[in-house]
């Protein structure tokens, strides 16, 4: 799942992406016979021991698998309760890994496997631009994806469906591995989507999370390389906490923070 963690919900319930492997197309009770779910998105319970409870895989996950085009790139996040058009209260998930598509589930019913079609909540297919080897940020209603070759998105949630069309988007695109964004905010309000461009200088990018097309801040402005922090590397989260942001490098942790005044976040220091 790209360096991401599993997710969870308030019923202690983890969800994960798992990567290519054998997947039983005979089923028991809708799940495969002999407990084979390569290539599936997985809904494990934790309520005595650990056991898949439900999950999705998609109806060509066996040729996904053989082709090594599975969804295990990318890691899982679970959304907050969401209201659809009928005023039902849905739990959904979302993921994506390398054939580019959206996959957004019913946690209450994921939608297992069929051979002929996917019968998960939402498919949404050309949204992202690219495959994906990171995990979405969520805020405010809106989903936040860094696929390969294309540039950081914002998908808006509406009654509880997954837009493919972004709100916004970056002004760049990111090469390999895409990129992971984490979000900053002062509650509902002042929202910084960040995100590392993985080049050589890693570059650490600040957005205006309700306009990705308004950059605050890269650490490639200063031209004296002040804020330079390194070589790029797979995987790197931007991690935000009381007014830093964290950024792991091959070899330490680059920290920004704000100059005393109205400046512009700067490097702090790396710590080896």
């Amino acid at each position: 799942m790209a360096g991401a963690g599993p997710a969870a919900d308030a019923a202690a319930n983890v969800y994960v992406l798992d990567g290519n492997g054998t997947f039983d197309t005979t089923l028991a009770g809708g799940f495969p016979s002999h407990g084979n779910f390569g290539n599936a998105f997985l809904k494990i319970s934790t309520s005595a021991r650990l056991a898949v409870a439900d999950y999705f895989a998609t109806f060509d996950t066996v040729q996904a698998s053989n082709a090594d085009n599975d969804l295990g790139s990318g890691g899982a996040l679970v959304l907050p309760d969401l209201i659809d058009g009928t005023g039902l209260i849905r739990h959904l998930a979302v993921g994506a890994g390398k054939d580019g598509h959206i996959y957004v589930v019913d946690r209450d019913s994921m939608g297992k496997w069929n051979a002929a079609s996917n019968q998960n909540y939402q498919d949404i297919n050309g949204a992202l631009g690219g495959p994906v080897f990171s995990m979405p940020a969520y805020f405010n209603n809106t989903v936040y994806y860094g696929a390969v070759g294309s540039r950081l998105k914002a998908l808006p949630l509406v009654s509880a469906r997954l837009s493919s069309t972004p709100a916004s988007a970056s002004p760049g695109s990111f090469g390999f591995p895409g990129t992971t964004p984490s979000i900053s905010a002062s509650g509902t309000t002042n929202a910084i989507v960040w995100a590392v461009e993985n080049a050589n200088p890693a570059v650490l990018h600040a957005y205006d999370a309700r306009d990705l097309t308004q950059e605050l801040y890269n650490s490639s402005q200063a031209s004296s390389g002040r804020d330079a922090f390194g070589a790029g590397n797979k995987f790197i989260t931007p991690t935000i906490v009381n007014g830093h942001v964290y950024v792991g490098t091959t070899n330490g942790i680059a920290a920004f923070g704000s100059f005393m005044g109205p400046s512009a976040p700067t490097n702090l220091r790396i710590i080896p």
